[in-house]
C-alpha cells in the first residue's frame, strides 16, 4: 500500500478546480456531455459476504487456525461491510472457524455500528473504563477457542496484538494471512463487474479530458478536471496524480511545478472507486507534437505492457512476469534490474478494494496466478533529468488466461485508444 501518495492527492484535489486568473475559462468545465455510468451497478450483498465467510472458516479448518482477528478497513468492509475509522478506541471483527462472527465496539458506537453491519454477527460492547481486548479474548474463551492458534490480519495494530496477548498469554497468535488473503486475492464476477465499472469511468474520464488540455495549465488544474470528470461520471475520485515534462522521470513526481507546454510529457495516473472497487490507469503523451526519442521510449513501454501480460499465465509465479519484461528492457539497454534508466519499480501490483493489495509481480514472488487474481500492469521507463513513460491498465486472471479491464493504447498520437 502506498497510503502517501493516495493521501497527498486527496489533499490536493481539495482545493479549489482552478487557481489560476488566466485559465478562467476552463474554471468552469462544462460537464453537461457526461452523466453517471454506474446506475446499474450492483452493491455487495449479504449473499456474498456469506459466502466470503464461508470461504475464509473452511480456509482457517485448513490452516488449523480458531479465528481471525480483523481491525477496520479493507478487510473489514470485506467481511462484515462494516465501515469504520481507527482511533485509540478499539472496534474489531473476530471471525471464527465456526458460528457467527462477533464485532466489539465501545458501548457508545454499537448503534452506528449496527448501521452498516452486513452479516448475521453478535455485536459485544466495551465500557470506557473496560480493556477491548479483554471483550475479544471472552468470546474466544465462550467459544472454546481460546487454545486454538488465532489467525492476526497484517494490518491490526500493534497494541491490539500485545493486549490480545496480554489478555489470553497461552493462546498462539499467528499471521492470518493464508486465510484473509486467500479470500481477498481470488475476485468473485461480483467483484470483478464493479472494477470493470470503475475502469470504465477512468478511461470515459481521460477521454474528456484529453482535448482539453491546454498550454498554460497546472498540475492541480489537470487533476481537478479529471476528478470533475470522474464525480460526474458517478465515480469517487481516488487519486489523480499529473507529471509534467522532467518530472515524469520520477514515478510519484517531484514538488517542482511543471505547467504544460509545447512538446513536454504528460503522465497521468488516475483511479476511482466504485461500491468501494478501484481503478488504477495510466496515460502518458505530449502536449503538442513528439520527438522521436518520446516516441521510441513510448513504444518501448507499450511493448513491455505486452510482455507482462503474455508472461502472465496461469499457474506462473506472480515473480515471473516481472522478470520476462526485466529481461526485454535490458534487451533495449536499460537497467539493468532495478537501475535507471529504466525500470525502477515492480512491473504490477494487485487491485480490488485497495489500490496497491497484495501479491505483486515483482521479482521473486513466487504465488501462481489463479482465476479471479487481479493486478495493474504498468512497466514505465523513466530517464532522470529527462522525462519518463508510463502506460498503465489493470487485468484479471480468468480460466482462459489474462483478460484486460482496459485496453492499451496502440499510439503515442492516440493515447486514449
Amino acid at each position: 500500500m502506498i497510503a502517501s501518495r493516495r493521501t497527498l492527492l486527496k489533499t490536493a484535489a481539495a482545493l479549489p478546480l482552478f487557481a489560476a486568473p488566466s485559465l478562467l475559462r476552463a474554471a468552469e468545465p462544462d460537464l453537461s456531455a457526461l452523466s453517471d455510468i454506474t446506475r446499474d451497478t450492483k452493491p455487495i450483498g449479504p449473499e456474498e459476504r456469506a459466502g466470503r465467510i464461508a470461504r475464509a472458516q473452511a480456509l482457517m479448518a485448513k490452516a488449523g487456525i480458531g479465528a481471525v482477528l480483523i481491525e477496520p478497513g479493507s478487510s473489514l468492509i470485506y467481511f462484515t461491510g462494516v465501515r469504520w475509522g481507527r482511533s485509540e478506541r478499539l472496534t474489531a471483527a473476530i471471525l471464527p472457524v465456526e458460528g457467527d462472527p462477533c464485532i466489539v465496539t465501545p458501548f457508545f458506537e454499537e448503534p452506528r455500528t449496527r448501521e452498516t453491519l452486513g452479516i448475521p454477527a453478535e455485536v459485544r460492547v466495551w465500557q470506557e473504563d473496560e480493556d477491548p481486548l479483554k471483550i475479544v479474548a471472552g468470546f474466544l474463551r465462550d467459544r472454546k477457542l481460546a487454545n486454538r492458534p488465532v489467525g492476526i490480519e497484517e494490518t491490526v495494530r500493534y497494541f491490539a496484538v500485545d493486549g490480545l496477548g496480554h489478555a489470553l498469554p497461552r493462546t498462539r497468535l499467528v499471521s492470518a494471512n493464508p486465510v484473509v488473503r486467500g479470500c481477498r486475492m481470488i475476485k468473485t464476477a461480483a467483484e470483478i463487474a464493479l472494477m470493470q465499472c470503475a475502469t470504465d469511468v477512468t478511461i470515459a474520464a481521460y477521454r474528456f479530458v484529453y482535448p482539453r488540455i491546454e498550454t498554460g495549465m497546472s498540475q492541480h488544474d489537470v487533476a481537478a478536471l479529471m476528478d470533475a470528470a470522474t464525480a460526474k461520471l458517478g465515480g469517487d475520485p481516488e487519486f489523480s496524480l499529473v507529471l509534467i515534462g522532467e518530472g515524469a522521470a520520477y514515478p510519484h513526481g517531484t514538488k517542482t511545478p511543471q505547467p504544460v507546454t509545447a512538446g513536454r510529457i504528460v503522465l497521468m495516473d488516475c483511479g476511482c472507486t466504485v461500491q468501494g472497487y478501484q481503478s488504477d490507469i495510466s496515460r502518458t503523451f505530449v502536449h503538442g507534437t513528439a520527438s522521436p526519442e518520446q516516441r521510441k521510449v513510448w513504444d518501448q513501454v507499450r511493448h513491455g505492457q505486452q510482455v507482462a501480460i503474455e508472461a502472465a499465465q496461469l499457474g506462473t509465479p506472480a515473480g515471473h512476469v516481472d522478470d520476462a519484461v526485466r529481461r526485454y528492457y535490458a534487451s533495449q539497454g536499460y537497467g539493468p534490474d532495478y537501475k535507471l534508466p529504466g525500470l525502477s519499480h515492480r512491473t504490477g501490483h494487485g487491485i480490488g478494494l485497495d489500490g496497491h493489495e497484495p501479491v505483486n509481480l515483482v521479482r521473486g514472488e513466487v504465488t501462481p496466478l489463479a482465476p479471479g487474481m487481479c493486478f495493474s500492469n504498468e512497466p514505465g521507463i523513466y530517464i532522470p533529468g529527462s522525462f519518463g513513460v508510463r502506460l498503465e491498465d489493470c487485468f484479471h486472471m480468468t480460466e482462459a488466461g489474462p483478460k484486460w479491464f482496459s485496453t492499451p493504447p496502440n499510439s503515442i498520437d492516440k493515447p486514449m485508444g
